[in-house]
């Protein structure tokens, strides 16, 4: 008992593979009611197959067969399943259920019901229908590795972004599958996006809940290199000139001091950085290095400041807290020499203002 939305064809196919893989195996033929998306038209009498179907029997080894109209054996079954469903699922006022919240309770209920009439001794055959079906599952099709691709939903194909468009909305993709195609179907209030891992195997990679035009759903985790779901990239280095590579070279703390020190606005950048390199032949990559990137952390970008951060580490001084000059802690002199400013000694000792 499988509760959905629609009776697309999409949605009937993926209801069938759902079932065989559940019951483990593929019977000898399918009992399906006279739906468009299994019988096109009747010709004198026959059934003509919707050509999907039967490439979707094909697929999983057995044979779609549809009801016979007014014949109790094969119409009479089918209908009685949707009696059941009604009478033990659907809220009513005979059965005093109550209206489901979600869908998600809706499809819960399926399976505890699927439960409970499967582990009961049956009427008629006086056996479990769950232990018969342990028995009759040694003579069903083994059945494929892979689900009919009609059974996967809808093709896409990733655009730059990392998102699918479906019903007009939006929807986000884990990294690793831009360019690539996956296939959107819709389960209960969700949409399943499944894709072909870097295994090769066929897999559900994300679940978002259904939304509408103008409400795209983007998931901050999909964009680990844009830093809260900005799309501003940062820069890459790429030096060009002999003084840049050497800069460059002198290690990941050089870098870092130049990305913070652009940025900035630092000033005379070109003259500190030639600086640098005389400074890292002659005290050593390593030190000056270092001291570059407690620059960048610390914010200082002034004249003497990398060759002042040098002296400190030269004194074997403990590094401590990098704090950067901000409102909160400014460098800027303070202001208590001011407080004598306009007044005056009288001759008692007191002080007045002028």
């Amino acid at each position: 008992m499988i509760p959905v939305w629609d009776c697309t064809l999409g949605t009937l196919v993926a209801c069938l593979d759902t079932t065989l893989r559940w019951i483990g195996g593929a019977p000898t033929y399918v009992l399906t009611d006279n739906a468009k998306t299994v019988t096109v038209e009747h010709i004198a009498g026959i059934p003509v197959r919707h050509p999907q179907m039967v490439a979707a029997g094909r697929h999983y080894g057995c044979q779609v067969v549809s009801c016979v109209p007014y014949d109790p054996e094969s119409k009479g079954g089918a209908e009685a399943t949707v009696r059941i469903a009604k009478a033990d699922l659907v809220p009513t006022e005979a059965n005093l259920l109550p209206a489901y919240d979600t869908f998600a309770e809706l499809a819960n209920a399926c399976l505890i019901w699927c439960d409970t009439v499967n582990s009961r001794r049956h009427r008629a055959t006086g056996q479990i229908p769950a232990d018969r079906l342990d028995i009759e599952r040694t003579t069903l099709h083994v059945l494929p590795l892979e689900p009919l691709a009609l059974a996967l939903g809808e093709e896409r194909v990733v655009g730059s972004d990392r998102t699918v468009s479906f019903n007009s909305v939006r929807y986000s993709t884990p990294p690793g599958y831009t360019g690539a195609r996956v296939w959107c179907r819709v389960v209960g209030d969700e949409l399943s996006i499944t894709a072909r891992t870097s295994s090769g195997d066929l897999s559900e990679i994300w679940r978002h809940q259904l939304s509408t035009p103008g409400i795209p759903q983007i998931i901050d985790a999909h964009y680990p290199d844009h830093p809260d779901g900005r799309s501003v990239h940062q820069p890459r280095l790429r030096p060009r000139s002999e003084a840049e590579v050497a800069f460059v070279g002198i290690g990941p703390g050089a870098g870092r001091w130049l990305k913070e020190a652009g940025p900035a606005g630092a000033s005379r950048i070109r003259a500190k950085t030639a600086h640098a390199v005389e400074l890292a032949a002659v005290l050593g990559s390593d030190r000056v290095d270092q001291a570059l990137g407690l620059a960048a952390a610390a914010g200082r970008f002034a004249e003497n400041d990398l060759v002042s951060i040098l002296e400190h580490i030269a004194a074997s001084k403990p590094v401590g807290q990098v704090v950067r000059a901000d409102e909160a802690h400014s460098v800027q002199n303070g202001t208590i020499a001011w407080q004598a400013l306009g007044r005056q000694q009288t001759a008692t000792g007191e002080s007045r203002a002028d």
